[in-house]
């Protein structure tokens, strides 16, 4: 079925109104994500962090050199 046409016009405020609506809508979601991706990210950066002090570390004691200096 199909609406029937009528003459009433669409005001500006109308058109804000249904926009301010939608938009609180959208942003109310996208604050929740956004706590949740923030966490998500930084316990990602705390892993990749550890990882490469860990990588650094090990590479450290690969490469050791002993000088060894004497007296003439």
């Amino acid at each position: 079925m199909t609406q029937p046409i009528t003459d009433q016009k669409i005001s500006p405020d109308d058109l804000k109104n249904k926009l301010q609506s939608f938009q609180d809508g959208v942003q109310g979601k996208v604050d929740d994500k956004k706590n949740t991706l923030a966490a998500a990210g930084g316990g990602a950066l705390l892993v990749l962090l550890i990882i490469f002090f860990l990588l650094g570390k090990r590479s450290g004691r690969k490469k050791t050199t002993l000088v060894e200096i004497k007296r003439l």
